[in-house]
């Protein structure tokens, strides 16, 4: 197909690769479209986003609205008379007169097999409930979340060491092939787009930060999943003897039952090993506060006695 008018819409890391692949496309980029500059840091600065600094870098033109539906918005849009608007993790809700102004529609390149997972955390999402894939859908976007006919898919497994960080790595590899591969016929990519099953779709609900408080009375093998899940953010975390403790990296074990969930079985080179309403974790990888994260053994050296057999892990302390 020849080249195509296209604009982009992104914001964190994930949608710059993306944006990556396509300046180096034979198709015209016409904007990029990303939110308004946060505070970020400790010093709470203004911070821009990873797609206006690799737009800014190759001097595209850079739109940031605050919203999609004021008329100054649409117009501008309006105005670049595109052939289709390529919607990677952007942040911001696309109004029906901005989802209908591109010739061929509204694209999202949406990180998860659908129906599965629509919604804010399908990555997170998934490894917590056990999935064993995932991957990456195109779709053209409609006035839902995430409920538009798809254009195609690239999935990729979950495995039992799978966590966030490792599967964002996978799709933010197959992402941006399967877009191109979907632009280079996008007529007839369209002509035989596949409707989704409503009966088979889930909601992603967004991570908060108490979730990641570890309740040790859950199945192991559930713990040592979200884990996983919440790594690298928010990160799962417990306290033992008042003490905030991060928790990067564990797994399930069997366990014989009678201790309270939370309490320490054993503590050695291989990890510390903890209780759970049935089984128990291993812990792996942690951290204290104020320190980096460490492995079980090189921990132990100087913390022995807090991770002693029989100590017991709490929820006291808060947020």
């Amino acid at each position: 197909m020849s080249s195509l008018r296209l604009a982009f819409a992104g914001t964190p890391d994930f949608a710059a690769i993306h944006l990556e692949a396509l300046i180096h496309s034979n198709h015209e980029l016409l904007a990029v479209l990303t939110q308004p500059d946060r505070p970020a840091g400790r010093g709470k600065k203004d911070r821009p986003s990873p797609v206006k600094v690799l737009a800014e870098s190759h001097n595209l033109t850079l739109m940031q609205p605050a919203s999609l539906r004021s008329p100054e918005a649409i117009t501008a849009i309006d105005e670049l008379q595109l052939d289709a608007l390529i919607v990677v993790a952007y942040g911001l809700i696309l109004p029906q007169a901005v989802l209908d102004l591109p010739r061929y529609g509204c694209l999202n390149v949406h990180g998860s097999l659908l129906p599965r997972w629509r919604g804010a955390a399908p990555i997170q999402r998934a490894i917590e409930a056990g999935d064993s894939e995932s991957g990456v859908t195109i779709m053209l976007m409609d006035a839902g979340l995430d409920t538009g006919p798809m254009l195609a898919k690239g999935p990729c497994p979950i495995t039992s060491q799978t966590s966030s960080a490792d599967l964002y790595e996978e799709l933010a590899g197959i992402g941006p092939p399967l877009l191109l591969n979907v632009l280079e016929d996008l007529p007839e990519q369209l002509s035989a787009a596949t409707i989704q099953n409503e009966g088979e779709a889930n909601y992603a609900a967004k991570i908060t930060k108490d979730e990641a408080l570890i309740d040790w009375s859950e199945p192991a093998a559930v713990i040592a999943r979200r884990i996983r899940a919440f790594k690298p953010a928010p990160g799962c975390y417990a306290f033992l003897e008042g003490q905030r403790l991060k928790i990067w990296s564990a797994q399930s074990a069997a366990s014989s039952s009678g201790s309270v969930p939370g309490t320490i079985l054993s503590s050695t080179e291989h990890g510390i090993t903890v209780r759970c309403g049935e089984g128990a974790v291993v812990l792996k990888t942690l951290q204290m506060a104020g320190s980096k994260a460490m492995q079980a053994q090189d921990l132990l050296r100087g913390n022995s006695a807090l991770f002693a057999s029989g100590n017991r892990f709490s929820a006291e302390g808060g947020l």
